[in-house]
């Protein structure tokens, strides 16, 4: 799966399941700061992740995820260790 390909279905999913605006969500942007999401909106982020892409995210996975290009990265990465 190419980056462009996990940008696109996990910019679609926070638009749509989370309700985030769009035109907000950009690589530099703030991941916590954009999100607003609460502890129970992790736990549905999380969940939402796995269904997309097959792999698992604890709260370790999360730090030093500042930006959506970290969270981007992060994903990438899974799916690449998983293979």
């Amino acid at each position: 799966m190419s980056k462009a390909e996990i940008i696109e279905i996990t910019n679609g999913f926070l638009v749509d399941e989370f309700e985030v605006d769009g035109d907000l969500i950009t690589s530099e942007a703030n991941l916590k700061d954009t999100l607003g999401l609460d502890s129970l909106d992790y736990v549905d982020l999380v969940v939402t992740i796995e269904a997309n892409f097959g792999v698992k995210l604890g709260e370790a996975d999360f730090v030093g995820v500042v930006s959506f290009q970290d969270f981007y990265d992060l994903i990438e990465n899974k799916i690449k260790a998983k293979v």
